[in-house]
């Protein structure tokens, strides 16, 4: 894992693209067919941005903050967005998570926190098999999230650390 640059913009997007083309392959709403830079440049500029490599190669970015609008800030927790690999079915998912529990822990916090589609039912089946425990649903207007028929829902997730 690395911290992303600024100038490398193509580079996250293309991940970020690859994974919502799978998405979109398999019918599953609450991501863009395509990422604008305008989501990610003010992450990437906050060096809030991470990438992971294999032999040179990007594979896998998310994105972790420090605090997010649609929970209580409470001092306890990181924050996972954008989080995307590649190519489906390597473990990268899981590893990323690990990675991000791990500097959310070396920050002093107990708490990682996600959010995803309330009607991807595959991911929000996957993030409460690696543990983490579904904290409600809530309306959001997220720019990133996309869905027809209005204002997308999004189900907040949690893992104690």
């Amino acid at each position: 894992m690395r911290r992303a640059r600024p100038d490398e913009t193509a580079l996250v997007l293309d991940v970020l693209d690859a994974a919502a083309g799978r998405l979109a392959a398999r019918g599953i709403a609450g991501w863009p067919a395509a990422f604008g830079p305008e989501l990610i440049e003010p992450g990437l500029g906050a060096g809030k941005v991470w990438l992971a490599e294999r032999a040179g190669t990007a594979v896998a970015t998310l994105t972790l903050y420090w605090s997010d609008e649609i929970w209580a800030d409470d001092g306890r927790a990181g924050y996972v967005h954008r989080l995307a690999t590649r190519e489906a079915g390597t473990g990268l998912g899981a590893a990323l998570l690990r990675w991000a529990a791990g500097a959310v822990r070396a920050r002093g916090r107990d708490r990682l926190r996600l959010d995803c589609a309330a009607v991807n039912h595959a991911l929000r089946a996957y993030y409460e098999r690696a543990g983490f425990a579904h904290r409600g649903d809530l309306v959001v207007a997220y720019a990133d999230v996309h869905l027809s028929g209005g204002l997308p829902t999004v189900s907040r997730y949690e893992l104690v650390l």
